[in-house]
């Protein structure tokens, strides 16, 4: 017989025990809320206050874009000459892709220009209305075609009243136009009564370039190298000086022998200076349409201008000679 015996609590006879000293924190359901917590955070799910925190960031940021362009314009503005603005007209910006071969090669600003420490380049020209400066209109939408530029039409108080075409001719306002960061070029056209037109590049330094022949080789060279062959580069210099002096200004007679040197040249080739469409083909082209003499022309001069227009550069300056 074993010496313990352990008798059988009745099964009459309760023993209530203290409750309160056993009772535990519910960790099943600590541990299934942190569980539901993690699943919605690995689903993507973002924390409202984080969200909120963001959305106020972008806000404080937009403003602070919209004041440095504020402040870049009114400075812009303090340190130019033309400083007594009247009208404000249009803005643009396009992303076109070229139809001309020798445009594709367009080189970064920063190695044509040199760095520069500001929010985008300022090119501001001062044209006279009663001489509307065709083949800066070219350059530019071949400009905005390979650029982000954000373009300008002012009035100066110099002149009484501007043509609506002039008012629109670098084409409509872009959505964007308050974000001068968002831009590498900015491209001001103002009417003014100037009796030469003039361009100031980098208004900091305020270096004016005056007379369209020599702004237009300015601006083309944005867009393409000149010819490494230096008789070439003199030729395409001779046609656009050629364009200027003597087809747009020049005497009847002088027209005359220019609109008979184009036709011995395209009678060599297909555009003025070899294989290659260039600036000498925009200055002569810009200059016979304005001054009304395409009509007259040889068959070779007739080709050579519908060939130009197919290129689609020159649709802004037909529009002005409507």
């Amino acid at each position: 017989m074993s010496m313990y015996q352990v008798k059988p609590v009745s099964p009459d006879i309760k023993i209530d025990l203290p409750t309160c000293m056993y009772k535990l924190p519910n960790i099943h359901t600590r541990q299934e809320n942190s569980c539901s917590s993690d699943h919605a955070l690995q689903n993507g799910d973002v924390d409202p206050a984080v969200r909120a925190l963001e959305v106020r960031q972008d806000e404080i940021m937009r403003k602070l874009y919209e004041l440095k362009a504020a402040v870049e314009g009114l400075a812009k503005t303090v340190t130019t000459p033309d400083a007594d603005l009247d009208v404000t007209v249009s803005s643009s910006l396009s992303s076109q892709s070229s139809s001309c071969d020798i445009f594709k090669a367009t080189k970064n600003l920063d190695a044509l220009l040199g760095k520069d420490l500001g929010a985008l380049r300022d090119i501001v020209i001062n044209a006279n209305p009663a001489q509307p400066p065709l083949t800066l209109l070219v350059l530019h939408n071949l400009l905005c075609q390979h650029y982000r530029v954000l373009s300008t039409v002012h009035v100066h108080s110099s002149v009484s009243s501007v043509p609506p075409q002039l008012l629109s001719c670098l084409g409509p306002k872009h959505a964007d136009s308050y974000a001068r960061h968002m831009f590498q070029l900015g491209f001001t056209l103002i009417w003014k009564n100037v009796p030469k037109l003039e361009m100031k590049f980098s208004v900091r330094n305020m270096c004016p370039i005056e007379g369209e022949a020599n702004v237009a080789r300015f601006l083309f060279k944005l867009l393409a190298p000149y010819p490494s062959d230096p008789a070439v580069a003199t030729l395409v210099d001779s046609w656009v000086d050629t364009a200027f002096y003597q087809l747009a200004d020049g005497s009847a007679k002088e027209r005359a022998a220019v609109l008979r040197a184009l036709g011995s040249a395209l009678g060599r080739g297909p555009w003025l200076c070899g294989t290659e469409f260039s600036l000498a083909d925009i200055a002569c082209y810009c200059c016979l349409s304005q001054n009304g003499s395409t009509s007259a022309t040889a068959a070779n001069v007739q080709r050579w201008i519908k060939s130009c227009e197919n290129l689609g550069h020159f649709g802004p300056a037909k529009l002005l000679l409507k």
